[in-house]
């Protein structure tokens, strides 16, 4: 047999074996440890993100507290959802004779000014400001059965605002009104010493912390009225319309005159009136004292006066002329103007020196 030749084959060289890699000082992780530290680096910036967020929601719930406190926060309230019999009213009872000029503006270019709600409960808010605004609604709905009067627009205020703040807060937007007379902001004083939850305990708390913005004078003129009220406030059918002059004629003689409140109460309950006019002159009827009896005519003093002298004062020289039953200043100044109490007060006060 032939011995089968074997052919050689030349391969190319294997390539030389990679280098060993140089030793660190840090041991090799394996893919379980990699998977480990990649999920805790995302734990990480979650928190973070997380803490950022709260943090947003933070200032957030604060700014909205803010705002609410301020009622600058607006809603769309149904108009059945709000009361008001949390504030006394200084409005009069019956109709606002101007509501209608209210109504067509609201139709017009609806409303520019918000009333001011507090929530009292679920779904359920006391009114704060904005009376008039409330009724012009709810007349419109009632008159034209619009649904887009049954929502009003209304700033939400933090609850829980003390109440001598939330009269403070409907009288000072009451006030910018020119029309609010003396006897509407007496009506009100009587109203907030009356409410039990107010701290009021006599006229001159309630006018201090109701109108404490205005003079000491107005605030005065304020409480005349209320004694006005209080004597004959039940028989009054138009008090707004009692001019401030007529009102505090009115009421020195009902607190000078024993039995005067009676009489005033009596003519008005007669006369049935049925406008402020015909009311006004029932009591102008009223304001002169009851005329005292004349006495039998006393000589006039004769010759000239017994005593004559100057006498120097702030805004000039006082002429003075003394005699039996008469005394006479004189000094280039207009007396009218001045109030007629303080008038009385300083006249007072001119027999007191003397009696001294």
């Amino acid at each position: 047999m032939s011995k089968r030749r074997v052919f050689d084959i030349d391969f190319p060289d294997a390539e030389p074996p990679a280098a060993e890699p140089a030793p660190t000082s840090e041991p090799r992780r394996g893919p379980m440890a990699a998977a480990i530290s990649e999920n805790a680096a995302a734990l990480e910036e979650r928190k973070a993100v997380e803490a950022s967020i709260r943090a947003e929601n933070d200032r957030l719930a604060h700014e909205h507290v803010r705002l609410k406190k301020e009622g600058l926060i607006t809603d769309l309230i149904p108009l059945s959802a709000i009361r008001a019999d949390k504030l006394t009213r200084d409005r009069k009872p019956g109709r606002d004779e101007d509501l209608d000029e209210l109504k067509a503006s609201i139709r017009a270019v609806g409303l520019s000014n918000p009333i001011r709600v507090e929530q009292v409960g679920e779904g359920v808010y006391e009114l704060v400001q904005g009376f008039r605004r409330l009724t012009a609604f709810q007349e419109l709905l009632d008159e034209t059965g619009d649904e887009a009067y049954a929502r009003i627009p209304a700033g939400l205020m933090a609850h829980g605002e003390e109440l001598e703040l939330l009269y403070r807060r409907m009288v000072d937007e009451n006030l910018v009104r020119r029309d609010i007379s003396f006897a509407e902001m007496a009506q009100l004083a009587r109203g907030y010493i009356a409410d039990p939850e107010t701290s009021a305990q006599d006229a001159d708390e309630a006018l201090l912390a109701l109108f404490g913005s205005l003079s000491r004078q107005k605030r005065s003129y304020i409480k005349h009225f209320m004694v006005l009220l209080d004597a004959i406030g039940s028989h009054l059918k138009f008090p707004e319309a009692i001019p401030r002059a007529l009102g505090l004629s009115l009421e020195k003689r009902l607190v000078s005159e024993p039995g005067a409140p009676a009489k005033v109460r009596s003519a008005l309950a007669a006369a049935l009136v049925s406008t402020p006019d015909a009311e006004l002159a029932v009591l102008r009827e009223h304001v002169s004292p009851a005329p005292v009896p004349k006495k039998a005519a006393q000589p006039k003093p004769t010759g000239a006066a017994k005593t004559t002298f100057r006498q120097d004062v702030k805004g000039g020289t006082v002429r003075c002329a003394a005699s039996e039953g008469r005394i006479e200043m004189r000094i280039a100044r207009d007396f009218s103007n001045v109030d007629r109490h303080r008038l009385e007060e300083a006249v007072k006060a001119f027999f007191r020196e003397l009696d001294g």
